[in-house]
């Protein structure tokens, strides 16, 4: 059989869930009123477009959303923004809240959100389920990762990548062959187990995990059934696994061979990070990539307006990402990235910056190194980024200097959470 029909049938015969009922609670106020994959990102995006966009790029159209946290915005955003697909071809995007299905309890860990679905999952007849975290920033085409795991004679098959040593202990660490099949694996250790002849570099686990659909159904089977289980994935499931079955691992690579990129935006100075990385000249992810398209909502809104053009009040945007919807109005946006419907009046400075959606920025405000959360109305005259005492004081302060600020913090209401 040609390589892209193996590859095609695949996907066809897979189902993709997507984990997304987490908090997120590293990402501090940003979760307060939403799960973490409904996070906005990258100007006009949400977290959770990411994961389906490439499910729907791979070719795989069977598509489950497992929600819990909060998640009031990431449904409707999911209504809104994915309902094209056509239930007579066998295409969906099914949000599935947790319901309590086989007991009386809420999700206890990921492998459990699974467990509590096996019904759901069965109806579907997958050969093969893929295992997805909704809450990480890339873009991956399954179908090799699908091939890979088919041509292995794997069970489970575990997308990896390469990070710094001291980065590990926030992920599953692996070891492997030759061969990559899987030796041993640790959840978060506190000294993770470096590469072979690579003392600053360990083997991660990108959440990423094709199962044999009949081979999962045993291992969550058991899972459920034992005492003293936390009924995660990375912690119970993939460990007992690796002794008596063939798990393999995958490595994440672009066309050039080279490890590609992926971001975990849990923590205010990813988010802020991964986000500012797309104003660069060349960033190291393209969201202009015509033949990787990420799907969203979109809002039906004007294009971005610059107005003013006198010596001290001029609207200008240098090295910076602006959505529609946007007016600049005698102010300078600098190094920034500015989400849908955001305002910004005149004398404001704008730098280094992440303004989410619908933010207003009143006349003289000084704004640097922060990330403004949704609906903001940030009065006139404020500074931000200057004084991190005063600034400590009134925003979330990171570990690496950003001020998130979110209306609560002047005292504001918000109308509705999206």
């Amino acid at each position: 059989m040609p390589a892209q029909r193996f590859v095609s049938r695949l996907t066809q015969d897979t189902l993709a869930l997507i984990l997304a009922g987490g908090r997120g609670s590293r990402l501090k106020h940003l979760t307060l009123w939403r799960a973490k994959p409904a996070v906005p990102f990258g100007g006009k995006f949400r977290i959770i477009d990411f994961p389906l966009s490439n499910c729907l790029n791979s070719g795989i159209r069977r598509m489950a959303v497992l929600t819990q946290y909060k998640a009031h915005s990431l449904i409707r955003h999911i209504q809104q923004g994915w309902s094209f697909l056509r239930a007579e071809l066998g295409e969906f995007v099914e949000v599935v809240p947790a319901q309590q299905r086989v007991k009386a309890s809420w999700y206890a860990g990921t492998a459990d959100a699974v467990y509590q679905n096996l019904d759901i999952i069965r109806a579907h007849g997958a050969g093969h389920v893929l295992v997805l975290a909704g809450d990480h920033v890339y873009k991956m085409d399954y179908g090799p990762m699908l091939a890979w795991h088919a041509e292995h004679g794997a069970q489970l098959t575990i997308g990896v990548l390469e990070v710094p040593v001291e980065q590990a202990r926030a992920f599953g660490v692996l070891q492997v062959d030759a061969d990559w099949r899987v030796t041993a694996f640790e959840e978060k250790p506190e000294r993770p187990t470096p590469l072979a002849g690579r003392p600053d570099r360990a083997l991660a686990s990108m959440g990423i995990y094709v199962f044999d659909a009949d081979f999962l159904e045993r291992c969550l089977v058991e899972d459920a059934s034992l005492p003293g289980s936390s009924h995660d994935f990375g912690k119970d499931v993939i460990p007992r696994a690796i002794g008596t079955s063939r798990v393999v691992a995958y490595p994440f690579r672009d066309a050039q061979g080279r490890q590609a990129y992926w971001r975990d935006v849990g923590t205010v100075d990813a988010f802020w990070e991964a986000n500012l990385e797309l104003v660069a000249v060349t960033p190291p992810l393209d969201l202009y990539d015509r033949s990787w398209p990420i799907w969203t909502y979109q809002p039906q809104l004007p294009p971005a307006k610059f107005v003013l053009d006198e010596e001290g009040r001029r609207g200008m945007a240098v090295d910076a990402m602006v959505s529609g919807g946007c007016i600049v109005s005698g102010a300078l946006v600098r190094r920034s990235l500015l989400f849908s419907g955001v305002r910004v009046a005149e004398g404001a400075l704008v730098e280094e910056s992440v303004i989410l959606p619908e933010v207003e920025i009143g006349p003289g405000c000084r704004i640097r190194r922060a990330v403004v959360d949704k609906g903001c109305r940030v009065p006139p005259g404020t500074v931000i980024g200057e004084d991190p005492e005063e600034d400590g004081r009134r925003y979330y302060l990171s570990e690496g200097g950003v001020r998130l600020v979110i209306p609560e913090m002047f005292g504001q209401r918000r109308a509705h959470v999206r």
